[in-house]
């Protein structure tokens, strides 16, 4: 036994050596650890769907938002394009309050890079039921304008939606 009772404590001797220095080892490597960032896109859906003027689009916008809540609270949605006007995706950009939502360009130009888009078209709606852009649209859509502009994807247009109608930016020359 005396041999067997060695060969246990040579054992404990080296996993207690052996966790020692792995403990330190992740001690050392913490700072080189970094999060990985994994982000997804699927193609399913209405990636057939072309967009050849506003009425297009409004009819994708108006499939997305909700009905029950379009003349109640604000939301921001994008809409992405193919090189051809296809669509690659919508995405809820944000949902706020009764007169204003908050937008990050960055959440539009993210998933602009995400589905490769060439071009998109943003819409927000309007509970009040003026379709009179508000001085904050208009500093909005020349922020994502400029952002489109150096990632190269073009804006092509933003709508404001009521329950009944909406208003165009490209249509009406305010882009």
């Amino acid at each position: 036994m005396g041999s067997i009772g060695r060969g246990i404590d040579l054992i404990i001797k080296q996993v207690r050596e052996k966790k020692g220095s792995a403990v330190s080892g992740a001690k050392q490597m913490k700072f080189n650890i970094v999060n990985e960032i994994k982000l997804t896109y699927s193609r399913e859906g209405n990636a057939e769907k072309l967009i050849t003027n506003s009425d297009d689009a409004v009819e994708v916008f108006r499939a997305h938002f909700d009905s029950s809540q379009i003349d109640y609270r604000e939301s921001f949605y994008a809409l992405y394009l193919n090189h051809a006007h296809n669509v690659l995706g919508i995405k809820k950009i944000s949902e706020s309050g009764i007169s204003a939502t908050l937008v990050d360009i960055r959440i539009i130009m993210q998933a602009a890079l995400l589905c490769n888009a060439s071009s998109i078209i943003v819409a927000h709606n309007h509970p009040s039921g003026s379709l009179k852009p508000s001085s904050e649209d208009l500093k909005m859509t020349g922020k994502i304008r400029n952002a489109s502009e150096f990632l190269n994807i073009q804006l092509l247009d933003h709508c404001i939606l009521t329950s009944t109608e909406y208003l165009s930016f490209a249509d009406e020359g305010l882009l």
